[in-house]
């Protein structure tokens, strides 16, 4: 048999509260621990299920027609020779036999290197336009060959030049200046007392001279006697020419229609030629004339040694004077230079050396 306690209504009604009350709590505490679990699988599951595409950005330059290439030009270019201490290393060039012109003479052709940029449109390509300094034509005067961008000459327009040696001077220098590259820049200086720019109009009368320039500037000059000459205030200055076909047309005008102007002092042509900016690296330098009374060697050695320090060479060439021989020799073999003679008749000789006087 069983016993069964009867509960009061007042304790069934507390027995009841307490089971709501558990019941309650119970669902709470499930609820929150299910919250709780959410956000911590939420915390780490979440990030791996969010992925985030990354954006690609490109660009595209406008397309451009590429120019077609153009073939590279090779040219020339200048290097100066250094000068020597010894004799041995002039060039003194002569032939044998009876010619209007026969001077055979090895080049003096000194080269800078050029330096040069290429372009591309691929990767590992260079850049820049192609320019370089190797520009320059050939020239040969009296058969002496030289590669340079810059030439000037200094010639002998003196009285004493007047018959075989004038003619030989006049055929020389146009066939030179006909044959110069059109990259050449050049310049003709022409002197007697006076030292002018080829072209404007010399003349000399005693102790005074005068040269009348193609813009109309007079430039005075005076004299102690023939060999001894200095301007009177600046001397004229020298710009470089362009070779067009009608420069040369006026060039060759002006060699051919200069006249012969009394006096000779080649140290003025010289030192305008040694002035001009940029400064020549070619000065062909031709004469007839020792000045007498003047300290030749010394004029020589200052002369030669304002040109080295501009890096010019100067080329000599004495036109029947063997007076002149050893001040010419020496300011070729100074700066670098070549040294040749031209004798009567037009027949060359060949110089070794130069005897100890």
């Amino acid at each position: 048999m069983s016993i069964h306690a009867k509960l009061s209504p007042e304790a069934q009604a507390r027995l009841a509260s307490q089971r709501r009350n558990s019941t309650i709590s119970s669902l709470v505490i499930a609820f929150l621990t299910i919250v709780i679990l959410g956000l911590v699988l939420g915390f780490f599951l979440l990030p791996n299920l969010i992925k985030e595409t990354p954006t690609i950005v490109t660009y595209k330059a406008n397309e451009t027609k590429a120019d077609e290439p153009e073939p590279e030009k090779i040219k020339s270019a200048i290097q100066r020779k250094p000068s020597s201490p010894s004799s041995s290393m002039v060039k003194v060039i002569a032939a044998t036999t009876t010619a209007d012109i026969s001077i055979p003479v090895p080049d003096v052709a000194v080269t800078t290197e050029s330096v040069e940029f290429g372009d591309g449109e691929d990767f590992g390509g260079g850049w820049g336009d192609g320019m370089g300094s190797g520009k320059g034509g050939g020239a040969s005067f009296f058969n002496q060959k030289v590669s340079a961008e810059r030439i000037a000459y200094v010639i002998d327009y003196s009285g004493s030049m007047a018959g075989e040696k004038d003619k030989l001077m006049r055929n020389e220098l146009t066939k030179s200046v006909s044959g110069l590259n059109a990259s050449t820049k050049f310049q003709m200086i022409f002197f007697s007392g006076p030292a002018w720019v080829a072209g404007s109009d010399a003349t000399a009368s005693g102790p005074q001279g005068s040269v009348k320039a193609k813009g109309g500037h007079t430039y005075k000059w005076t004299g102690k006697g023939a060999h001894d000459w200095k301007p009177v205030g600046k001397r004229q200055s020298v710009e470089w020419l362009d070779m067009t076909s009608s420069q040369m047309a006026e060039s060759l005008k002006v060699i051919k229609e200069s006249k012969l102007v009394w006096g000779t002092d080649w140290t003025n042509p010289l030192e305008m030629a040694f002035d001009m900016e940029p400064p020549p690296q070619i000065v062909f330098f031709m004469t007839d004339g020792q000045m007498s009374g003047r300290d030749m060697m010394g004029l020589t050695r200052d002369l030669a040694a304002k040109a080295k320090r501009k890096g010019i060479v100067v080329n000599s060439i004495a036109m029947m004077e063997p007076k002149a021989e050893e001040a010419m020799f020496e300011l070729a073999k100074r700066t670098g230079g070549a040294f040749t003679i031209v004798d009567k008749g037009g027949k060359v000789r060949e110089v070794k050396s130069l005897k100890k006087k």
